[in-house]
């Protein structure tokens, strides 16, 4: 063998095993976690649960001058409502800025009992906003809410089957039959966050039946996949955290071991969801909720930036970003007071990195989505304004962020 050619056939080697990497990447979806759950004022009567957790007071302020809500951190716009328009018009301009292409939503049933009805509620209108930005949607369904129903009276646990279906069915009937559902060759894409009721794959069988052949989702668990299921994702795994002797914090190396272990399992399965966060720091030890607490370091964006490229690099079919909006657990990448724009700059980067090359927007650009909220809110009740507005929510979608800058600059005069 000729003296180089080891290193010539390294070379080749490498640009294949590249190409390959970029054209695995480049086929697939980002997605960003969402939770519909917050009620605040003035736009309702009251502060609801996951502002408040019955311990923080959000009419009162710190010494920083922001509100006292349950989290570590504040919406860089302040605690808001989930039902909002103009909250929503924000999240999915945001969302468009950074190079996202849809939501993956936190969703408890459409039963009128507890908040299920009003997140219910909050979700469709989340859904007519993505829809205009042409942003994709599924939905994470939580089977716990079966425990909740039972034990509030609203069914009996011989009926727990029967109302699952009915849930499958007004999935089926509002948002599998939407064009902007997401679907994994073919199929919608169901998450479950869990389960943590229907524990046997029989049971989401049954469940499922109730559903046209067509509709029959591409099923995704915790962790683990079921027999009735495509695969499984991963989420920031703070149970390890609460093992004793660890005081909460979930160290870099069991989190590597983590994902490393999930990835291995995931290679056997037809299809997985890769999960990226940013960092875990929950408030409910300090509001009363729990006796425990979880905490899993930021370090200055190294955690998103690790966990986002197992996820562009590995064979999953969707990266899921973990979480738009948890403010409770603080795993945000929604912009805060404390971070700004940081979190959704690196899913920027790294778009333009491994998705598509071509992608301009940057941080500066998600300060567009800041001001369009701020006249939104200012020109409530202007139709005029408002018309402009609509007029400027189309061009941001659109690409055309030179002919939206003027426009919110001529409008802030």
């Amino acid at each position: 063998m000729k003296p180089g050619t080891n290193l010539l056939l390294a070379a080749v080697l490498l640009f294949f095993l590249s190409a390959s990497e970029a054209t695995r990447a480049a086929s697939k979806i980002v997605m960003v976690y969402y939770m519909p759950w917050f009620t605040a004022k003035p736009y309702s009567a009251a502060w609801g649960w996951h502002w408040t957790m019955d311990h923080f007071n959000p009419d009162a302020m710190n010494a920083a001058g922001e509100r006292q809500i349950a989290s570590w951190y504040c919406p860089l716009i302040g605690p808001y409502d989930s039902s909002d328009p103009a909250v929503l018009e924000y999240h999915v301009l945001l969302m468009k800025l950074a190079g996202i292409d849809g939501v993956i939503v936190d969703w408890y049933g459409s039963a009128n009992i507890l908040d299920y009805a009003e997140n219910n509620q909050a979700t469709l209108k989340l859904f007519q906003v993505t829809r205009r930005a042409g942003l994709k949607f599924s939905i994470c369904y939580e089977d716990q809410t079966m425990r909740h129903l039972i034990d509030e009276n609203y069914l009996s646990a011989a009926n727990a089957v029967s109302h699952a279906r009915q849930e499958m069915l007004y999935l089926q009937s509002n948002f599998f039959s939407d064009s902007s559902y997401l679907r994994l060759q073919g199929r919608p894409v169901l998450l479950n966050f869990g389960p943590q009721y229907f524990m046997a794959s029989t049971n989401w069988e049954d469940i499922f039946a109730a559903l046209a052949a067509t509709n029959r989702p591409a099923f995704f668990t915790e962790d683990n996949r079921l027999p009735a299921g495509a695969g499984a994702f991963n989420w920031p795994p703070m149970w390890i955290s609460h093992a004793p002797g660890t005081g909460g914090v979930l160290s870099d190396a069991a989190l590597k071991h983590y994902v490393a272990d999930f990835e291995q399992k995931a290679a056997t399965w037809p299809q997985f969801i890769s999960s990226a966060f940013p960092r875990f720091h929950d408030i409910y030890q300090r509001a009363g909720v729990r006796n425990y607490w979880g905490y899993l370091g930021d370090r200055h964006g190294d955690t998103l930036r690790e966990t986002l490229g197992h996820g562009m690099t590995n064979s999953s079919a969707i990266v899921q970003v973990v979480t738009w909006n948890d403010f409770g657990e603080g795993s945000m990448v929604e912009p805060t007071q404390e971070y700004g724009y940081r979190d959704l700059g690196i899913i920027q980067d790294f778009r333009r990195r491994y998705l598509e090359p071509g992608f301009s927007r940057n941080t500066n650009d998600l300060n567009i989505a800041f001001q369009f909220y701020n006249l939104r809110q200012k020109y409530l009740n202007n139709s005029l304004a408002s018309s402009e507005l609509d007029r400027i929510f189309t061009n941001i979608v659109s690409g055309n962020i030179n002919a939206a800058s003027l426009q919110l600059d001529q409008l802030s005069k």
